[in-house]
């Protein structure tokens, strides 16, 4: 009998390819965008937020009250000049006045005059008295004088000198008078001259409450508020914290609704902090314009330092407690190197120390990696080019 016993088949090569392919292990080189250290200009700011208020306000009185309005010169948003007549009062009483004022004054006029001429004439009266009165001492040391008619001249000139004294005291109380009387007409003249109500400045009318027919001063409100030559400027809100940097001059960049940006400078310093909000207030000058208007809301920015500095994006600054680092990579291998960072300014951070122009570092998600990791960069459109589609 004949038996077939097994033999042995042969196995299947291996391909030398997938020999070599087995052979090789392939190492995995993580994939990152970086961004390069650029030199840029870089702003410190600080926000305020506030109300637009008049720089300088003005309250227009009626300087002379219980007279009637019977004309209105200006309204609510009219600009004015200095002495622009704004209201003109009921001036009858006021024109009787000055007449009665100047007649007391022309009253004291005469009086004074009549005063000096009766000076005049007590001082010649007390010059005759004294003559005769050395005459008749003379006359009586030689006999020829009785003693009784010594006696009388010495009365005589002793009445003329007090007569002239008395002349001398009218004169004063009439000058008096006198003084009296044109303080008196210079009132007078004044009142009548408050019966115009002009504006004490240049201007715009903000507010009126002058009524024709109603008796100015009575109710002790202004009848006009103006804006002092028209200067509106921001009453803005600080925090605390942030006023030790703001200085006088300082540039602002404020907002406003529907009219985008206007420019302006810190004019003030707030003196003091409010308890309870914490807050200052400064005041900031606005570069005119028509449309501004008191009580709009405002906010914006003090600029308080502009500066030229290395910038790298905000996203990679890493930071902990053992400081500020960004990961350099340089020749495909990552290097951790602490940095001193500054300001954050559109994006961007500012590097202070330990970042030169030009290095490049990893933009984001460096807190991955560390010194000597080997990394492959490629553009932020080639990371999401190979991105898997999520699309339904």
């Amino acid at each position: 009998m004949i038996g077939f016993g097994m033999s042995s088949l042969p196995m299947p090569s291996v391909s030398r390819a997938n020999e070599a392919d087995a052979a090789i292990v392939t190492k995995e080189v993580a994939v990152v965008t970086t961004a390069k250290a650029e030199q840029i200009p870089v702003e410190a700011r600080v926000p305020v937020t506030g109300s637009l208020v008049a720089r300088e306000p003005v309250q227009i009185h009626a300087n002379v009250t219980g007279y009637e309005i019977r004309e209105i010169r200006a309204d609510v948003g009219e600009s004015v000049k200095a002495g622009d007549v704004l209201v003109v009062l009921d001036d009858e009483a006021l024109v009787a006045q000055l007449a009665q004022a100047e007649a007391e004054y022309q009253r004291a006029e005469a009086s004074v005059s009549q005063a000096r001429s009766q000076i005049a004439s007590a001082a010649a009266t007390l010059t005759q008295a004294a003559s005769q009165l050395e005459r008749t001492r003379r006359l009586r040391q030689s006999g020829s004088a009785a003693q009784s008619v010594l006696d009388e001249v010495i009365a005589t000139e002793a009445s003329a000198r007090a007569a002239a004294a008395s002349a001398s005291d009218g004169l004063g109380v009439a000058n008096a008078q006198l003084a009296q009387a044109d303080a008196a007409r210079k009132i007078a003249r004044l009142n009548l001259r408050h019966a115009r109500i002009t504006a004490p400045v240049d201007g715009v009318i903000v507010t009126r409450k002058a009524e024709i027919g109603a008796l100015a001063g009575t109710d002790g409100e202004p009848m006009f508020t103006m804006i002092a030559r028209g200067e509106i400027e921001l009453a803005a809100d600080v925090i605390e914290t942030a006023l030790a940097q703001i200085r006088t001059g300082d540039m602002v960049e404020v907002q406003l609704s529907g009219m985008g940006t206007i420019n302006g400078k810190v004019r003030l310093i707030p003196a003091a902090i409010d308890p309870v909000t914490r807050l200052g207030q400064a005041r900031i000058s606005l570069d005119a314009d028509p449309r501004l208007r008191i009580g709009l809301f405002a906010s914006g920015w003090v600029i308080t330092d502009r500066r030229d500095a290395v910038t790298v994006p905000a996203s990679a600054v890493l930071a902990d407690d053992e400081g500020e680092r960004v990961q350099i990579v340089k020749d495909g291998v990552v290097e951790t190197r602490p940095v001193k960072a500054g300001l954050t300014w559109q994006g961007q951070r500012e590097v202070l120390e330990g970042l030169q122009p030009g290095e490049e570092v990893i933009a984001r998600a460096g807190a991955f990696f560390r010194t000597g990791d080997e990394v492959r960069v490629v553009s932020p459109a080639a990371i999401a080019d190979v991105q898997p589609d999520r699309t339904p």
